[in-house]
């Protein structure tokens, strides 16, 4: 696939205007905008948000100033004016009061992703979301890949990517570092995957 930056699918605002009419037909798929290019994505099953459940009551315990906000519309990518909905971002709870549908990534401490059965999920979660998010300057990318039953913490962003990444399996314990500074114990997520 083509990435067009120099003449994008179409403009963010003709964007925005579709996913708010997708989101709002509940059409099955949620829609991204991201290097000029529109992709969509599926509707999280319940192990994913079994998941997201999870990692949310961990993130309450150890930083209860902090919210697992799902699903929120972030800006990526400022000079592409792109478009990505997070599974989750981790933020002070009132951070995105009166942002409307996409929100300004800066109070972003953390985004989360958790890897689905659609058959673009590798190109998207691996290669796509961590660019964008590195590009915004996310401090932390969280991607539980249930295929490959592994978790990966990406951290320091610098430019196009994040400069360190710390993959383990399921059962193994991850830091989370500044600015999150929780440990995760990932044996749970054993029971979620297929």
């Amino acid at each position: 696939m083509t990435v067009m930056t120099d003449r994008p699918h179409m403009l963010t605002e003709d964007f925005e205007a579709v996913a708010r009419i997708a989101a709002r037909e509940r059409v099955g798929t949620r829609l991204e905008f991201i290097d000029g290019v529109i992709r969509s994505k599926a509707m999280p099953d319940g192990d994913h948000q079994m998941i997201i459940q999870w990692l949310t009551r961990i993130c309450m315990q150890h930083r209860p100033e902090l919210w697992l906000h799902p699903g929120q519309g972030i800006k990526a990518q400022e000079y592409r004016a792109g478009r990505a909905i997070p599974d989750a971002a981790l933020a002070p709870s009132e951070a995105f009061v009166g942002q409307g549908d996409w929100v300004d990534p800066d109070s972003i401490l953390m985004v989360v992703e958790v890897t689905s059965w659609d058959s673009d999920t590798h190109r998207r979660d691996h290669v796509e979301k961590p660019r964008a998010y590195a590009e915004t300057g996310i401090p932390l990318y969280l991607l539980v890949d249930r295929a490959k039953c592994e978790i990966s913490v990406y951290s320091e962003p610098a430019g196009r990517r994040y400069e360190t990444v710390r993959t383990v399996p399921y059962g193994k314990d991850v830091e989370l570092p500044d600015p999150v500074g929780i440990t995760l114990q990932t044996e749970p997520l054993k029971d979620w995957v297929r």
